[in-house]
């Protein structure tokens, strides 16, 4: 799987979250965030990563967070954080 497909694969996981609405809202922003930053081209695979990474790392600590989607949130954290320049 190359780059570009990871990333794909990655916002298609967190559109998932963002669609789901025993998701708090809170949580459904910051995973929209991160795929705001995944489809920015303007920066590079790694740059995106990176970003999108960070944002996922501060709310996945969120007690409120139902458990299957901490578990999405940190398979799509391991996919990205492979992901270098």
């Amino acid at each position: 799987m190359d780059i570009e497909e990871k990333i794909n694969a990655a916002s298609r996981v967190l559109e998932q979250i963002t669609e789901d609405t025993s998701v708090p809202r809170n949580i459904r922003r910051a995973a929209k965030e991160a795929v705001d930053w995944l489809q920015d081209r303007k920066h590079t695979p790694g740059v995106r990563a990176s970003s999108a990474v960070n944002i996922l790392d501060e709310i996945s600590e969120d007690p409120n967070m139902p458990v299957h989607t901490r578990t999405m949130i940190w398979n799509v954290v391991s996919e990205l954080e492979v992901i270098q320049d």
